[in-house]
């Protein structure tokens, strides 16, 4: 069985990679960069001419083979080598006619905990959201508590605020829900830490990129300084990233992008270094019900695997664009015994859905500066 073709296409803001083989078995991947797709397109059709005509089971090989082949590394590399990755991942667990978790070492686990994104501009709509999530099974509500205005607000202000709302999201949840709490990377290290001691009192199950990831030497300054576990990773594409966050103690729970930091192949060795320094995995996962069930396939088969983001895959538009979709019971997603990945396309549906470009928009602070998303 060889690789004839490899195609990819947008949908919406979703960017996904066909990889057909001779014999008809087709593997399905996506890649990571959802606001760049003609930079990961340009990529994918750099690496065509190598991949036509390769054995699709050598998965390893042609991972190194591609990040190696060049000087340049970066998201748009890792978002082109995850979606390859995870296609023939797919391709593997169809040919063997299991599911890729059982090629990736076996299950640990038959269900997979959620956190549900929830919302709401008050504290009144934002507490009512994630008693909505809370009355639907989810154990887990991951929210951000800074209002619409935050690059106007003086820190006491915006400190208020933000402790408002969480106060009001776990008096509606009460203690049988974990929070998470978004900072977006908004806060420099002396606010983030203030911010942190005083949130403790809500027992938030952690503070997710509370300032931006680009010093891990920072970062694990942070982590030592306050009482609430720093969920990061999202930004980083490759293990020696992974190892050199972990070595600085910066976090408490990696995040790593399935779809961005090489794939299956990649993510689980970034799991197995976490495991090493007892830190959790919490999968990065804003994109489609592809991303999600490459994630499960991770999740199900590292040991510590801590909860999985979630934002609505059994629901539409992302319900429409998988033949059938991960069986979701409460809080959490059944692990799928289909071949490969688990999910299929809709192609008919994908195809109606249209490309959105992306927005060039950044907030600004009163005085005409670049605020942090």
């Amino acid at each position: 069985m060889r690789i004839e073709d490899v195609e990819w296409f947008q949908a919406g803001r979703w960017v996904f990679v066909l990889v057909h083989c001779e014999d008809g078995t087709v593997g399905l991947g996506e890649g990571g960069i959802h606001g760049y797709p003609e930079a990961v397109g340009g990529v994918l059709q750099a690496w065509r001419s190598y991949l036509v005509g390769k054995d699709p089971l050598q998965i390893e090989h042609h991972w190194q083979f591609l990040y190696r082949n060049s000087h340049f590394r970066g998201a748009v590399i890792g978002s082109a080598l995850s979606a390859i990755d995870i296609a023939l991942w797919d391709i593997a667990g169809k040919r063997f006619g299991v599911p890729a978790w059982q090629l990736l070492g076996g299950k640990c686990r038959d269900r997979i905990r959620l956190y549900m994104h929830v919302g709401g501009e008050g504290p009144d709509a934002l507490a009512a959201d994630a008693a909505r999530a809370a009355r639907d099974g989810f154990t887990a509500v991951r929210f951000t508590p800074f209002p619409s205005n935050y690059p106007e607000l003086r820190y006491s202000e915006l400190l208020q605020a933000m402790l408002d709302r969480v106060a009001a999201v776990r008096d509606a949840v009460g203690n049988g829900v974990d929070l998470c709490v978004e900072i977006h990377r908004r806060l420099d290290p002396h606010h983030a830490s203030g911010l942190a001691h005083e949130l403790a009192k809500f027992r938030p199950f952690f503070l997710e990129d509370p300032i931006v990831p680009d010093s891990v030497q920072r970062m694990g300054d942070l982590q030592r300084s306050i009482p609430v576990p720093i969920a990061t990773g999202e930004r980083l594409h490759t293990i020696w990233e992974f190892n050199e966050l972990l070595a600085a103690g910066g976090c408490r729970f990696v995040r790593p992008d399935v779809c961005l930091v090489g794939g299956l192949t990649h993510a689980k060795k970034i799991a197995a270094l976490a495991e090493a320094y007892h830190v959790g995995v919490i999968p990065h996962n804003p994109l489609s019900p592809v991303s999600t069930a490459a994630c499960v396939q991770l999740d199900a088969c590292i040991p510590n695997f801590t909860l999985q983001e979630y934002t609505g895959e059994d629901r539409p538009p992302k319900s429409t664009i998988v033949k059938r979709p991960l069986v979701r019971e409460g809080g959490y997603l059944l692990v799928p015994d289909a071949p490969g990945i688990g999910v299929e396309l809709d192609m008919d549906a994908v195809r109606a859905m249209p490309a959105q470009a992306k927005v060039i928009a950044t907030p600004l602070h009163e005085d005409g500066s670049v605020a942090d998303w």
